[in-house]
């Protein structure tokens, strides 16, 4: 984690790409823990294996769908943030960091702790807690892997919002436009 005082915009925090990956691994790997060994515990013996496994079909079109859901995940960023910056919609961005084939959001003014937050966390569960747990109900394992992907793929946001627990909620935070990081304002 890296963390400089700079005096316009607050003391940066950030955290390392190569470690969030790192961590994305582990977020992936106690996903499919927490949700494959429920998930066979309920269906196996309930559905025929080869349905349970989904086929070809199944699994290309989830696919295709988890390369939509990378710009998805995106756009979920913005739309929550959007709902809690003072200038809305004007103050969201989109980009592609080309070097990592990374698209990112990006909010240019400062907001409560709290909304930040919100916005950090949207995608992971709209996209990978959500689709998880009706994965558990409906028995499909193409919609618990996709969720499985989603929750991993939120992993950053995740350690950004476990970081934004230990600051004074009355702060404001300010999203740092080329890092995987933010400012806080006190």
């Amino acid at each position: 984690m890296d963390m400089e005082q700079n005096e316009v915009q607050g003391r940066k925090v950030a955290i390392d790409i190569v470690k969030a990956n790192i961590f994305a691994v582990v977020i992936m790997v106690v996903s499919a823990v927490v949700f494959l060994v429920p998930f066979f515990w309920i269906w196996v013996g309930k559905k025929p294996i080869g349905e349970l496994l989904g086929g070809f079909g199944d699994w290309s079109v989830t696919f295709i769908f988890v390369i939509v859901g990378i710009v998805v995940h995106e756009l979920i960023h913005g739309i929550t943030w959007a709902c809690y910056a003072k200038s809305g919609w004007k103050s969201i961005s989109f980009g592609v960091m080309w070097k990592l084939l990374t698209p990112y959001c990006h909010c240019d003014e400062p907001m409560r702790i709290h909304g930040y937050m919100m916005g950090a966390m949207m995608p992971c569960i709209v996209l990978g807690v959500i689709p998880a747990v009706i994965a558990l109900f409906i028995g499909s394992l193409p919609l618990l892997a996709w969720g499985i992907f989603f929750i991993a793929a939120a992993a950053g946001d995740i350690w950004m919002t476990w970081l934004l627990t230990k600051e004074n909620p009355k702060s404001m935070v300010l999203d740092h436009p080329s890092e995987a990081g933010f400012y806080i304002i006190d």
